[in-house]
């Protein structure tokens, strides 16, 4: 029997920063546009929170079922390890995920964004099709481009909608960027991972890539992310808060292009969570100082 912390740890509390980063991004957006609504910030966070975790379970689940993670390197795995029967971490992922539709549902009433039902189901979809099913598309090399999607541009732009039945090119650029910063963070935990996708026929973007590749694109979406703001710069100066992250880029940009052993990339995972979490941070505060100053 798995113990409370274990199930804590399963969740993989290091990635929740991707989920709370396009609400930040989202919300400052928003401000910007003059329609900040802090209750429908609150819930748009819960949201994005528990469709994190329910990706997270979803994951353990699918990939303990196949045997993807009987040789695994990284945070705890409750059905690959045998703490967790498949059954009860499948059943947390759908509880997580119908909490989310939950909540989503009373943002989407308070906010009358009746179209966001659509996304919501698409959302679940898309989750679960990850690594579930017959034909996961995380094994064919495209949970890269579920992550940019969902965790940047639906995340990101459904914040803003949701608040100020609009969206905007800056909301857009916010979204591009914590969805590139999401996205390196899976292509770092994917490259960890190469060896044993590899044997079991997990062909992520990084085993199809190979191992140099994969580490150098993670490196372009870093500055890209960082550097795409800058775009911004005339109609808001502050935006420039979000070079400050530069420095923070260089440690986990250096282990993925010189960390040779699986183990030194772990910390990758959580050092780019933060990166987001800043970038979300210094983006939203660019918009907003140069707004009121």
């Amino acid at each position: 029997m798995a113990t409370a912390g274990q199930w804590l740890e399963g969740a993989r509390p290091r990635t929740l920063p991707m989920s709370i980063a396009p609400v930040i991004i989202g919300s400052a957006a928003a401000y910007e546009l003059g329609s900040f609504r802090p209750l429908l910030a609150v819930l748009a966070a819960l949201v994005a929170i528990l469709f994190q975790v329910g990706v997270n379970y979803a994951n353990d689940y699918s990939d303990g079922v196949r045997g993807t993670d009987d040789v695994r390197v990284g945070p705890l795995r409750l059905t690959g390890s045998g703490l967790a029967t498949p059954q009860a971490v499948k059943a947390a992922a759908f509880g997580s995920f119908g909490l989310a539709m939950v909540a989503g549902l009373a943002l989407i009433i308070l906010s009358q964004t009746w179209p966001l039902l659509l996304v919501g189901v698409g959302c679940v979809i898309a989750a679960w099709g990850y690594t579930g099913g017959n034909n996961p598309y995380g094994y064919r090399g495209l949970g890269e481009v579920y992550v940019f999607l969902f965790f940047g541009i639906v995340a990101t732009m459904g914040t803003t909608y949701t608040q100020a039945l609009q969206v905007s090119w800056q909301s857009f650029i916010g979204a591009v960027g914590t969805g590139l910063i999401a996205t390196a963070l899976l292509m770092a935990n994917n490259v960890r991972d190469i060896p044993t996708d590899r044997e079991v026929g997990k062909m992520t973007l990084a085993v199809r890539l190979g191992d140099e590749v994969a580490r150098i694109s993670y490196v372009m979406m870093l500055a890209v992310a960082i550097l795409l703001p800058l775009l911004l710069v005339y109609d808001y100066p502050w935006i420039l808060l979000v070079l400050l992250l530069v420095p923070a880029c260089l440690t986990p940009s250096w282990l993925m292009l010189k960390g040779k052993k699986r183990e030194s990339l772990i910390p990758v995972l959580k050092q780019t969570g933060l990166i987001n979490l800043g970038f979300a941070v210094a983006f939203g505060l660019g918009l907003v100082l140069s707004e009121i100053m």
